[in-house]
């Protein structure tokens, strides 16, 4: 493998949006030729106190997730945040998170993209100041995961709902039966208090209790659109 290829590293950029900027935030992707773009309604949960901290005013978001090489992920997502002006109320934030590795053909299309682009350099890691934290709940359970998360730090989350897939026996082997109907909260939190957040969902909402929950922690290493970080 050329040495060039060695150094190239991948991200999942996710964006949430307020409803009226879906559109804008989604022709800035596409100006970018981004080969993979997908796009979620969902709703978030801030507290009236925490809206100005995260710009996420209104209930009603799009998400936008994204995939691409390191250096075109750091230029979209500060893109996105001087042209969505990100951080300001009822707007958003966008934040990247690592991956490893996937399909030869998604890795090959995200290099091609690099190169038309001259998007060569690699970005340098951020400090790790924050986490993802995804909960996966029963359909209705958010609200519990949402007051369960901030007695423990959380400001704010996003939900969307989703639908489970697998078979009757893999179920009869863990021993729980999950609704089909599932709800998905993503939480970004402070390095800091994501062991006693996720600590929190799971005494109230883990997997043997009425939610069904799993809470899982994913690596922010870079993000935009908190007020306090601008």
């Amino acid at each position: 493998m050329p040495a060039e290829q060695k150094k190239l590293s991948y991200r999942v950029l996710i964006a949430i949006v307020s409803q009226r900027l879906g559109e804008k935030a989604e022709a800035l992707l596409s100006a970018q030729h981004i080969p993979t773009q997908y796009h979620v309604m969902a709703k978030g949960t801030a507290t009236k106190e925490s809206l100005d901290l995260l710009g996420l005013g209104q209930v009603d978001k799009t998400v936008f997730l994204t995939l691409s090489t390191a250096p075109t992920a750091h230029k979209m997502l500060h893109k996105l945040r001087d042209e969505l002006y990100l951080g300001t109320p009822n707007t958003g934030i966008a934040w990247t998170v690592p991956i490893s590795g996937g399909s030869a053909g998604i890795l090959r299309m995200m290099q091609e993209m690099d190169t038309q682009n001259k998007e060569t350099a690699e970005v340098e890691q951020m400090e790790d100041k924050y986490t993802m934290v995804i909960v996966l709940v029963n359909q209705g359970f958010s609200d519990d995961v949402m007051a369960a998360a901030r007695t423990a730090g959380a400001t704010g989350g996003t939900v969307f709902h989703s639908r489970r897939v697998g078979t009757e026996e893999s179920h009869h082997l863990w021993g729980i039966t999950v609704q089909e109907e599932r709800e998905i909260v993503m939480i970004i939190a402070d390095k800091e208090h994501k062991l006693a957040i996720m600590k929190a969902i799971g005494e109230r909402c883990g997997v043997q209790s009425e939610a069904q929950g799993v809470v899982l922690s994913m690596p922010v290493d870079d993000i935009v659109g908190l007020k306090k970080d601008s």
